[in-house]
């Protein structure tokens, strides 16, 4: 008898706290349709630890209403992260409790809401990154991930901005992430510029852009190709493995990288880097040679071993970097970076020269050193020039070029041509 008067008060005590459940979540409902929304959330609070054992139904009504108030109130200001947060997840576990049951009821809701959410995140990460806050910018872009994990360019932004906060932990998570769900970003855009406001505008196709260039709405179209971030990618994550001082896993995440992507040239030049980041310089020169064989009239490909080479203090490597750069001229004429940092890693050796000049005194010896090393960095900048004037030619509106190349002019006394660029600016 007693064993079942135990269960006949459990099944009350379960009867009863059914009840209790299902009052406190119409009471809930109610706060908010009054616009209430803090207190809906302080009600759903006093049932969290009871809502585990109810039914399905009630289940998916409590993560409704309390996305909804949580998103309430963040609209209004209060706690606005937190609510934002605490609105996704709730909006989330609502749709896997629906989607278990088979029974729909606030799926739809819950994703248009889960839309408008997401929009306040990704603007709230914006505000924070402009705002130089890297690290919960890169949060909130990863929350807005979490939102729609189709949306893999979130993550990949927030694994960059990530590494800008320096917390390499999170970085390395996030593009660890990356790799797993075999992000590419390779990409085609279409743009064209939107005559009432001259801003550029991207299409989701070449016909749509140019059907709007034909009826007179847009103008000048551009076709730009994305390339893949692998590369990139795998580089990081082994830069970051380097950065823990773990070269192996480093050397290992590179590896599976390659071999999952064996054509990908990207990957080739980051393996190189790697090589090259560790002065393994037999295999990096090894790297390079498969990449050219690959796409012996690539500029870009030339250019970025220009990239890669000139990041190194080795000086062959150096030596190697403008090499690449002027290959990528040969090939394109028109490369404006390969002028701008075949010029800033020609500009390199003006420190040297400089330093060793101001460390000379006044006595007739010193005059003498004096002169041949001016002469040295004169033989410097007239190497230079060249490509700043081309550089300067291919972009018009870089003031930095046109500093550094009037600086140059009044340096070698070549007055005519400083008078003459100056009256362009």
């Amino acid at each position: 008898m007693k064993i079942k008067n135990l269960a006949i008060a459990t099944a009350l005590f379960a009867s009863v706290a059914t009840f209790a459940q299902k009052d406190q979540l119409k009471a809930a409902e109610k706060s908010l349709k009054s616009g209430n929304a803090a207190e809906a959330k302080e009600i759903l609070a006093g049932i969290e630890n009871m809502i585990v054992n109810a039914d399905e139904a009630q289940k998916a009504q409590y993560h409704f209403l309390k996305g909804n108030a949580s998103f309430e109130l963040a609209k209004k200001n209060v706690e606005v992260d937190k609510n934002l947060a605490e609105a996704a997840k709730a909006y989330s576990d609502l749709m896997l409790v629906e989607e278990n049951s088979g029974k729909v009821k606030y799926t739809t809701q819950a994703q248009t809401s889960l839309t408008e959410l997401k929009e306040q995140v990704r603007n709230s990460a914006i505000a924070d990154i402009d705002a130089k806050k890297f690290k919960t910018g890169a949060l909130k872009l990863y929350q807005t991930y979490s939102i729609d994990k189709k949306d893999t360019v979130m993550l990949y932004y927030a694994a960059n901005y990530a590494l800008n906060a320096q917390d390499y932990d999170l970085a390395l998570d996030y593009y660890k992430k990356l790799k797993d769900v075999k992000y590419s970003g390779k990409a085609t855009n279409y743009t064209a510029k939107f005559k009432a406001n001259d801003q550029e505008q991207t299409f989701p196709s070449a016909a749509q852009r140019d059907q709007a260039v034909k009826i007179g709405t847009h103008y000048e179209p551009k076709t730009e190709h994305v390339p893949s971030k692998r590369g990139e990618i795998a580089k990081n994550i082994s830069l970051l493995y380097i950065q823990k001082g773990d070269v192996p896993a480093a050397k290992k995440s590179m590896g599976e990288a390659r071999a999952n992507n064996p054509e990908d040239v990207s990957l080739i030049l980051s393996e190189a880097d790697l090589y090259l980041q560790t002065k393994d310089y037999e295999m990096y020169k090894k790297l390079v040679s498969e990449a050219l064989a690959k796409n012996p009239n690539n500029a870009d490909l030339y250019y970025n071993l220009g990239v890669i080479s000139s990041q190194s203090g080795d000086k062959q490597a150096k030596v190697d970097a403008e090499g690449y750069y002027l290959k990528a001229i040969e090939i394109d004429p028109k490369y404006k970076n390969a002028y701008i940092n075949l010029s800033a890693l020609k500009l390199e050796g003006e420190k040297e020269i400089v330093d060793a000049m101001n460390k000379l005194g006044t006595s007739d010896a010193d005059n003498k050193k004096y002169d041949v090393l001016k002469a040295k960095r004169a033989t410097l900048y007239k190497s230079v020039i060249p490509f700043l004037e081309k550089a300067n030619e291919l972009l018009s509106d870089d003031q930095d070029i046109k500093t550094t190349l009037l600086n140059m002019y009044y340096a070698l006394d070549m007055t005519d041509k400083a008078k003459a660029l100056k009256a362009k600016k």
